[in-house]
């Protein structure tokens, strides 16, 4: 799961209400999926920008997201750079774009959401995103508490 932090946390939080709040969404889109929506927010670049800078690499996400190469001057690895920054990892660009986390479907689950994860329903991308957020949130207090007992 991603390295915790505040920065990040805001991030995945502003992205689940843009997409609440109607935000153009297509699975199929790399500037509207689940990660073209995480990428607007953290690259503010427009949905359009980031699918052209998609293009110039064949694949999805996640296979961008395993090719990354700092020093290739694609215009998507400077997208892929800046998601990294954020604490970021590949597999979780992988697990946003397919919902796949175990841990944050568990969450969902044990919550009360949906037993099956839809990783093109509108719907299920905000509540994995909110959930994942809420999660990360939780791991930076308890990492924070932890470092207030030892000082």
């Amino acid at each position: 799961m991603a390295y915790a932090n505040t920065r990040l946390i805001q991030a995945l939080r502003t992205t689940a209400a843009r997409m609440r709040e109607g935000a153009p969404y297509q699975w199929g889109h790399h500037g509207q999926c689940n990660c073209g929506q995480l990428a607007q927010t953290i690259t503010q670049r427009g949905h359009r920008e980031i699918h052209e800078a998609a293009m110039s690499r064949g694949g999805e996400w996640r296979d961008r997201a395993r090719d990354y190469c700092p020093t290739s001057g694609l215009p998507i690895d400077g997208i892929v750079r800046e998601l990294l920054a954020y604490g970021l990892s590949p597999s979780d660009l992988a697990d946003l774009e397919y919902l796949g986390d175990d841990r944050v479907y568990a969450r969902v689950v044990r919550e009360g959401g949906p037993r099956e994860l839809r990783r093109n329903e509108r719907d299920h991308v905000v509540l994995y995103i909110e959930t994942w957020a809420t999660m990360l949130e939780e791991q930076l207090a308890a990492r924070e508490a932890g470092m207030g007992a030892v000082a």
